[in-house]
């Protein structure tokens, strides 16, 4: 798809989204909500963010490691500016621009295959899959069983949902085992296919070669539990920051339960859109408004700012270190373009 339609088509979908949040509000009490927010856990909930943007730098740098070794400073600097690109920018180019950025501006003996890292992204995000869905089955089997009963229909959908999501994570894992079990015998069977096309077989025999040992850690049973591991203080951080954005617009969401918010957050934000605006805002209302009955100016009101603290940690340090190593918004979004054409490399 050409990158113009596909800008189109980002933002009809985000225009949507909004429009579909912003239906039947009453924006005069949101704003009345928002000022009168209880201070004390707005400063919990934006702290949270530059927690959590910590634990995942450690946790992408331990990923990293079967591939060389990197600074914590190099990983915590790429991350921040991967999140504020896909904060700007459509189609979380951040995804792309960051494993990028931390190979162009690492020291030469800490410096690693940009498709490699890509690789261990690729990795990270089953494992926030999974790390969700172990989460919110606590609510629905143990923590919730009560608000379950309240509403058994909305629950039996969620769990329908939290089940199909199971079952893709482990198709996925397996398929990256898959990728990750011999890296060599794949860039060979992957350049013998190419063969019909001379002109690029060896680029990208070596591309998938480097991607799959970008998937070493799949093949260290260890490492990946150590890694998941990882994964849970990661987003018990995130839990954190919607509770005290709950506590501080009252609204009636135990700890627990926002483990079903943080399953329909991540739902929300797949949607493409720069920095999940709509489909964030709209998770966040359905789940506290459907599942825990919360008023809805409220909601609106909470989901405005959770959305703001979400993004501001790593926007403010994303583009001071881009501006930092010479990186402006127009090379992020060239570079994102060049990936597309050519795909992910050093």
């Amino acid at each position: 798809m050409r990158t113009p339609w596909r800008t189109v088509l980002v933002l009809v979908l985000g225009g949507a989204l909004v429009a579909l949040f912003l239906r039947h509000v009453d924006l005069r009490r949101a704003a009345t909500e928002i000022l009168h927010a209880r201070p004390e856990w707005l400063v919990v909930a934006f702290a949270t963010g530059f927690l959590n943007l910590a634990i995942r730098s450690y946790r992408w740098q331990y990923l990293l490691r079967p591939l060389g070794h990197t600074a914590f400073r190099n990983v915590f600097r790429a991350t921040a500016v991967g999140f504020a690109a896909s904060t700007l920018l459509p189609a979380r180019a951040g995804e792309v621009i960051r494993p990028y950025f931390l190979a162009r501006t690492s020291a030469d003996d800490q410096r690693v295959s940009a498709t490699g890292a890509f690789a261990t992204i690729v990795v990270e995000r089953l494992l926030d899959v999974i790390t969700v869905l172990a989460l919110v089955s606590s609510y629905v089997f143990v923590f919730g069983r009560n608000a379950v009963q309240a509403n058994p229909t909305a629950f039996q959908w969620l769990t329908w949902i939290v089940a199909t999501a199971a079952l893709g994570s482990v198709a996925a894992l397996l398929v990256l085992y898959g990728l990750a079990a011999d890296p060599d015998r794949l860039g060979r069977a992957t350049a013998r296919i190419a063969r019909m096309m001379p002109s690029v077989a060896a680029m990208l025999a070596r591309l998938v070669e480097q991607f799959a040992r970008g998937l070493a850690v799949v093949r260290r049973p260890g490492r990946l539990l150590v890694a998941l591991g990882w994964s849970f203080p990661l987003w018990l951080t995130i839990a954190v920051g919607i509770w005290a954005i709950a506590s501080a617009f009252r609204l009636p969401v135990p700890f627990t339960g926002t483990f079903v918010v943080l399953a329909l957050l991540v739902l929300g934000v797949a949607v493409p859109t720069p920095g999940a605006v709509g489909g964030f805002h709209a998770a966040f209302r359905y789940s506290a408004t459907t599942f825990f009955a919360a008023p809805d100016a409220a909601a609106v009101g909470a989901a405005f700012v959770l959305h703001l603290f979400s993004v501001m940690p790593s926007l403010l340090l994303g583009l001071l270190f881009a501006a930092r190593s010479g990186v402006n918004l127009v090379s992020m979004r060239d570079l994102t373009q060049g990936a597309d054409r050519h795909g992910v490399t050093t």
